[in-house]
């Protein structure tokens, strides 16, 4: 299968952000990204789209948007919607009225920062999902950058050290967040985790200080989702979109925090007979079944079954583990930044039924 890395959450001047599609689309190629979603709040701004750059700095700009209630105080239950072709903002009221909406529109709904604190200090609001009620969605952000950020903001002195410490700030998804998608995944539904930037380049001030908070070229090297394809991009706008978005609904993707390393090359099977399946797959517990988990690098490799670790290491490069039981199989992989213990990869599970 092809890899290729797309960040799925960012805003323009079109709502809330200050750089333009160009402006991202430029931000992405000296990433090294393949593909960007742009999710402007309550807007669609569908004649954006295409192919932007020359030659291996050449970087596909989709359109989606994310939706929620403006009128809801407090500010909650944000959904990003990809694929939908148009726009669906006037059913943000009700989110399950909106998920339907999506899906009859031939899209895809995924719940954004669903676990997304205040911080007081500076006026935000928790902006968190709580109609947990509904249902249909495709998948959850289970690692959104900027929350992580805003998670952080204590005090105005550990606003002035993150502001000026990118790298410092990520850490992984919030432990609420991973509870919450194991919960999810326990009903016996896929539900495809993805990462996203959640990208604004705003300008941030502070008194006599003032810091872009952050670059979007900062933001895309580091909190990404990788996908699985079947074939390589083409560089045909309709083909090459509707290879990204059956990947993501399948979830044949990882989370990938690229700051500490590449996490390009991560990759998570199940061999069976004379066959493979990969992350978002369902296959069969009467088949003899083997779970392969190869890394780029070195890192500490965690192997978990129903949301509890059943095997882990210090890999280098492969772990193998034979199945025993149907379950939903997932691998977290953490590695040492900055002094800290980092989340590197979060894989989508492969889920063996019974």
């Amino acid at each position: 299968m092809h890899e290729i890395i797309v960040n799925l959450h960012m805003h323009t001047p079109y709502s809330d952000g200050t750089g333009s599609h160009a402006e991202i689309a430029r931000a992405a190629a000296k990433a090294g990204l393949d593909a960007v979603i742009v999710t402007d709040h309550n807007i669609w701004v569908q004649e954006k789209e295409g192919y932007s750059g020359t030659g291996s700095q050449r970087v596909l700009v989709l359109v989606g948007e994310e939706i929620h209630d403006t009128a809801r105080d407090p500010e909650k239950n944000h959904l990003l919607v990809f694929g939908a072709e148009r726009e669906l903002a006037g059913f943000a009221s009700d989110p399950q009225e909106l998920i339907s909406s999506v899906n009859q529109a031939g899209g895809m709904a995924f719940i954004a920062h669903p676990v997304d604190p205040a911080s007081p200090t500076f006026g935000e609001s928790d902006l968190s999902w709580v109609s947990w009620e509904a249902n249909g969605y495709t998948g959850i952000e289970l690692w959104n950058a900027l929350s992580e950020f805003k998670g952080l903001l204590k005090n105005r002195l550990a606003a002035v050290f993150y502001a000026f410490n990118f790298p410092r700030v990520g850490h992984g998804p919030f432990p609420k967040a991973l509870h919450l998608w194991d919960e999810l995944l326990e009903k016996g539904r896929p539900v495809v985790a993805v990462g996203g930037s959640d990208a604004h380049q705003l300008n941030g001030r502070m008194g006599p200080i003032s810091r872009v908070l952050f670059p979007y070229e900062t933001h895309f090297r580091a909190v990404n989702t990788h996908l699985l394809l079947p074939e390589p991009l083409s560089g045909e706008l309709a083909k090459d979109k509707a290879l990204i978005y059956a990947a993501l609904r399948q979830g044949h993707a990882f989370i990938g925090y690229d700051l500490p390393a590449p996490t390009r090359g991560f990759r998570f099977t199940a061999h069976y007979r004379n066959d493979a399946a990969v992350m978002g797959d369902t296959i069969s517990a009467k088949e003899s079944i083997t779970l392969q988990v190869k890394l780029p690098d070195q890192a500490d490799c965690y192997l978990l079954k129903n949301g509890e670790v059943i095997q882990t290491g210090l890999m280098r490069d492969t772990l193998i583990h034979q199945v025993k039981s149907p379950g939903v199989y997932r691998v977290e992989v953490y590695r040492s930044y900055l002094g800290k213990k980092r989340a590197w990869i979060i894989s989508n599970p492969i889920y063996i039924r019974s």
